[in-house]
Order: C-alpha cells, then sequence, then structure tokens
C-alpha cells in the first residue's frame, strides 16, 4: 500500500505526542545535558526549527540526538524519530530534487531517503563530523544520486552507448561478473586513466574526490577525465 510522503510525517508527528514516546524522551534527556532544557519533544523540534537561534547550539542538540540514537532500545527510536523530523525540510528538498531527476518512483524516493538518512545517523562518526544537518543531508542525496549513475553507466557502457548521453529513464545493471569484465575491458582500452573513469562515470564519485584519493589537483583529474572519455567514445564509435 502507497503512503504519501507527507503521512509519513504525519505519522511520526502523532507518534512523537505518545505518552510512551514521552518516557524514553525524558530518559534520552536524563542521558543528553544538550537536551535538558526542552521538557517535550514538540519544544525541542519547535527550537530545532526556528529561523533564528544559535546553529552551534542547534547542532550541539543534534549531535547528541546522534548519539542516543546510535544506542539500543526505545530511546535509540525516539532519538531517531526526533532526528527525522527535525531533518525533514531537508529530506523533503532531497525528495523533491530526486523525483525531478527521476531517481525512482515517488514510493520508491521516499523510503529510499528515509533508509539512508536512518543508515547515515546511525553509521556517523560524531568524532570526525562538525555539522550534523549538513553532512547527513549531503552524504544521503550524495549516495543516492551515485547509485542511480553507478547503474546508468553500467549500462550504457555495456551496450556500447556514450557515458555523457546517459538517459534518465531506466534502472537496470549487468551483474558483478560483467561488472568485473567491464572494469578489465576499461582499464586494457585507457590504462593509467581508468581507475579515474570508472570512479567517476561508474561508481559515481566527484572528480574533486578522486582527484584527492590519485593525489591530483581537481583541474589535472578534470582533464584527465575529458581526455579519457573522448577516447572511449573515439574506441566506441569504432565499434561494428
Amino acid at each position: 500500500m502507497s503512503i504519501a510522503w507527507h503521512e509519513i510525517r504525519d505519522h511520526l508527528m502523532h507518534s512523537s505526542s505518545n505518552l510512551h514516546f514521552q518516557r524514553s524522551f525524558d530518559a534520552v534527556r536524563h542521558e543528553q545535558a544538550a537536551l535538558a532544557p526542552f521538557r517535550d519533544p514538540a519544544a525541542l523540534l519547535d527550537g530545532l526549527h526556528r529561523t533564528t537561534g544559535d546553529p552551534a547550539r542547534k547542532n550541539l542538540i543534534l549531535s547528541a540526538l546522534v548519539g542516543a540514537a546510535q544506542g539500543d532500545g526505545p530511546a535509540s527510536d525516539c532519538a531517531l524519530t526526533l532526528l527525522l523530523l527535525a531533518l525533514w525540510p531537508g529530506l523533503d528538498a532531497i525528495r523533491r530534487r530526486s523525483l525531478w531527476r527521476r531517481l525512482g518512483t515517488a514510493d520508491e524516493v521516499a523510503s529510499d531517503v528515509l533508509a539512508r538518512t536512518t543508515e547515515a545517523v546511525r553509521g556517523l562518526d560524531l568524532g570526525r563530523v562538525n555539522w550534523i544537518a549538513a553532512t547527513v543531508l549531503r552524504n544521503v542525496e550524495r549516495d543516492m544520486i551515485r547509485v542511480r549513475q553507478r547503474d546508468q553507466a553500467r549500462e550504457h557502457l555495456a551496450s556500447g552507448a556514450d557515458l555523457d548521453e546517459v538517459a534518465d529513464s531506466g534502472d537496470s545493471g549487468i551483474g558483478a561478473t560483467g561488472y568485473a569484465r567491464l572494469n578489465e575491458a576499461v582499464r586494457k582500452l585507457l590504462g593509467d586513466d581508468a581507475l579515474l573513469v570508472i570512479r567517476v562515470a561508474i561508481e559515481g564519485f566527484s572528480q574533486a574526490e578522486v582527484a584527492v584519493e590519485l593525489g591530483l589537483t581537481e583541474a589535472a583529474a578534470r582533464k584527465r577525465y575529458q581526455r579519457a572519455m573522448r577516447r572511449l567514445h573515439d574506441a566506441l564509435q569504432e565499434i561494428p
């Protein structure tokens, strides 16, 4: 059964207002000093969604919620629900952009956004993150785009199409064996530039990210990528 995006939020809001949730929230408050000033979930969300206020303090609150969400039991579920509601405006923006990019149906996109956000929160390394909301939202959207790019690139490389003309429809792959063969073929054709092309065109990393991995400047990575793509395009054109 399809559930509308706004109905998911309504369900989360409703669940956050019952007595059982309040008890879990009280337990989280006692463990996390940053949450102590808020008597109930509604007050907490109001404080986080208010346009005014100290961004650093809001970030401290989000960090406390992430810490609680990475625990176990009802308190963990309570903290995760509050994080989803706190990040909802950003998640809604990701959902709308994902639909515009045709990353899936409305139900698929909604499910993917929530699942990836939950995964991002559970696995977030608080010791390495400065701004919680920006990091989680950026990672969720980046990963959704990468998966789409990877699937499309696999399909179009396997069919001999131009990677720069990947269509916005379809969702397919060529399997693990086909992907291994594809990697080998690209490496034979492009040599030292193969890893750069595979990382960007197939695995969905940005040229800047791969530049860091390969010890290149972003400008050098961009030039090498463009050169390699021209070579790949020319090679594909020669295939009868």
